[in-house]
């Protein structure tokens, strides 16, 4: 409370005040001066989006662990629904790449960050099945991908903030999600030979 009565609003005419953007400030200079620079670094952020959809398709398919790809899509079907109820306007500053996703430099919403929570999700994924060096660089990625994402301007910090917390919200919710339907996670599973396996030791014995 102390905070909220001692820091004035900010006017309706003035631009928002984010410390993440007067934190990148200097890169964020950069980056305008150099508009290659600012393509090469969206298109490694989509290699990086790429790497997190390539890691859950696998999760489900060739693993058959569902709860990253339900934890994605009820990630998504938020974000969303928030995105309709509140568009938030693009900061003056933002710095579009055509290599940057959304490809094409599209439409799209600002809260929360779905390249951050998506990276959670995959990180969080890679902990319970023992990844824990993967999940070590996808967090390092991450980190350096919301840097990127407020020197370009492309999310308040508040976006990528809960971004974070979704990607962990919907993970926990996707599990629960999967323990009332009574479905085994696969948590310590492979891969579905290592799985059969098992089942045809359980019949002989």
């Amino acid at each position: 409370m102390q905070v909220e009565y001692t820091i004035p609003m900010v006017p309706a005419a003035a631009p928002p005040l984010d410390l993440g953007f007067i934190a990148t400030a200097t890169m964020h200079a950069g980056i305008a001066a150099r508009p290659w620079l600012n393509s090469l670094l969206a298109a490694l952020n989509t290699v990086f989006v790429a790497m997190q959809a390539a890691y859950i398709l696998w999760a489900i398919l060739a693993e058959q662990r569902p709860r990253a790809a339900i934890a994605t899509l009820m990630m998504f079907t938020c974000r969303g629904l928030l995105g309709c109820s509140t568009q938030l306007p693009l900061p003056a500053e933002f710095l579009g790449s055509g290599m940057d996703f959304p490809v094409g430099n599209v439409s799209f919403f600002l809260f929360y960050s779905g390249h951050v929570a998506g990276a959670v999700i995959a990180s969080l994924d890679m902990r319970r099945v023992g990844r824990h060096r993967l999940a070590g660089l996808y967090d390092a990625l991450n980190l350096a991908q919301g840097v990127r994402l407020l020197a370009c301007r492309g999310h308040y910090t508040i976006d990528l903030a809960v971004g974070v917390g979704a990607g962990i919200l919907f993970d926990m919710l996707a599990g629960r999600y999967l323990d009332s339907k009574n479905v085994d996670r696969g948590e310590t599973r492979c891969c579905s030979s290592c799985q059969k396996a098992l089942v045809s030791q359980k019949l002989t014995s």
